[in-house]
């Protein structure tokens, strides 16, 4: 009998408590990704009182991702550590804070506001750090492997949604009562939603709706229901920690996911950072017009992300390989999303509209590296490997948004910016492809016993 069929019927009548853990997540998300988009809606307004040009724009815009990258292993070691509940918690208060702070940055004056800018937004970065990894170890806590895609799929999509719902009001905030009033939003809100959290999040064996059917259903698929239960957690010293850390980085397997992460985050913070000052700056649109325009790649990049996720997990019930699985989506999407290319040679709106579209479609149903991250973390180290995974990603966050602005103040276009975009799409089909190789669990092997390596038996449940 397979894992499912056991799965299945063990769990005749069982509760669906992990639905709304990952509908807030999907809450969260939706937040953490508009807080980092504050800057993108009020940007050319701020850069216009401001005076920067592209290149200190970019600069601006990377100093989120220069924290984020920072705090990936030290808030996956907190992860591990605390706990994701208590540790996420703060995170969503603290980056909500410092988002709302953004705000206040015109008390100073001149180069005052950039370096109080700068700084609010590498705070923002740094609190913000955990919240990834911190999904992760939870789908992976809570999900069965044939769910963890969708649900992997559902709080990605968030970043999309975000735009959606809050780049038209940011959009509406920053041209009715001016810029400073989209920090004051978006942070408020956040701090709210940080306290929602706590009455909502639990362990699976905490939780107080989850009866044993639903425990023993996504254990039996491979979550890791035990993950944060008191005592179950043994003290590793910090030479320890650097020695699994470089049992990651000898796994071909991880690398080829780590730059596959780098090449995809390319193009979300192409999204999250340029984008809209793309449709003010070359096609001539107004802040209130690019506040809702931007809304519709955004919609169709929340569409491709959930359907990404639900075709990975519906290869996953057909075939039982990973590979196949989590590949495919990635590889299809990717290979649609340099379609955005083709902006550079057409000049009507609809038209630059819709290519957008179908790139950031593509790009949502490729947008699978958190349910691979969750599918081959160690269990030992789930946050800790998750940050390494988010922080490598996330390089491309301090990157991308300076390429772009030397790009653009080089030759005054965006057209160069968007093949650069496009090229990293290319590289990360590669690296699924030919660099990555069987996707499964990885096992840490103990000290001076030599590298990890990746676990043989049953890979695609665990």
């Amino acid at each position: 009998m397979s894992t499912y069929q056991t799965a299945e019927s063990v769990a005749g009548k069982r509760t669906n408590a992990r639905y709304w853990i990952v509908v807030m997540l999907f809450i969260v998300t939706s937040f953490n990704y508009g807080d980092r988009a504050t800057l993108s809606i009020a940007g050319s307004e701020m850069a216009r009182d401001i005076g920067l040009d592209p290149v200190g724009m970019g600069y601006i815009f990377s100093a989120f991702s220069w924290a984020y990258v920072i705090g990936q292993i030290p808030g996956g070691w907190l992860l591990d550590r605390f706990g994701s509940k208590r540790v996420y918690f703060w995170s969503i208060f603290i980056w909500s804070l410092f988002t709302l702070l953004q705000g206040f940055v015109d008390i100073f004056n001149g180069f005052g506001i950039v370096m109080a800018l700068f700084m609010l937004r590498f705070l923002v970065g740094l609190a913000e750090a955990p919240s990834f990894p911190g999904n992760s170890r939870i789908v992976a806590a809570w999900f069965p492997a044939q769910e963890r895609g969708t649900a992997v799929a559902v709080f990605n999509s968030a970043q999309y949604f975000a735009t959606v719902i809050f780049a038209p009001i940011m959009g509406w905030l920053t041209h009715a009562v001016g810029w400073n009033h989209v920090f004051f939003f978006m942070g408020g809100l956040g701090i709210i939603i940080s306290f929602v959290w706590l009455k909502v999040i639990y362990n699976p064996t905490e939780h107080p709706k989850v009866n044993k059917q639903e425990l023993a259903y996504i254990e039996e698929g491979g979550a890791l229901v035990n993950m944060d239960q008191a005592g179950s957690k043994t003290k590793t010293s910090m030479r320890e920690k650097m020695g699994q850390i470089g049992q990651l980085f000898t796994s071909r397997m991880m690398v080829g996911v780590y730059l596959g992460q780098y090449c995809i985050n390319a193009m979300t913070y192409f999204f999250i950072t340029w984008f809209p000052v793309y449709l003010v700056q070359a096609r001539g649109m107004s802040i209130l017009q690019a506040g809702f325009i931007a809304s519709v790649p955004a919609v169709c990049g929340f569409i491709g992300g959930v359907l990404g996720g639900v075709i990975s997990d519906w290869l996953m019930r057909r075939t039982g390989s990973l590979n196949i699985a989590r590949k495919t989506p990635i590889v299809c999407g990717m290979l649609l999303s340099t379609s955005m290319v083709l902006c550079n040679y057409v000049q009507a709106e609809w038209m630059v509209v819709g290519f957008m579209a179908a790139a950031f479609f593509g790009k949502g149903i490729g947008a699978l590296g958190w349910a691979v991250m969750a599918d081959t973390a160690p269990k030992e180290i789930s946050g800790l490997s998750g940050g390494l995974f988010n922080m490598c990603g996330n390089l491309s966050g301090i990157v991308t948004p300076i390429a772009i602005g030397y790009i653009v103040g080089a030759t005054g276009s965006f057209n160069g910016a968007l093949v650069y975009v496009g090229i990293h799409a290319l590289v990360a089909v590669f690296s699924f492809l030919f660099i990555v190789g069987d996707i499964k669990r990885i096992e840490l092997k103990p000290k001076n016993t030599g590298g990890a390596h990746e676990h043989s038996v049953k890979p695609d449940y665990q």
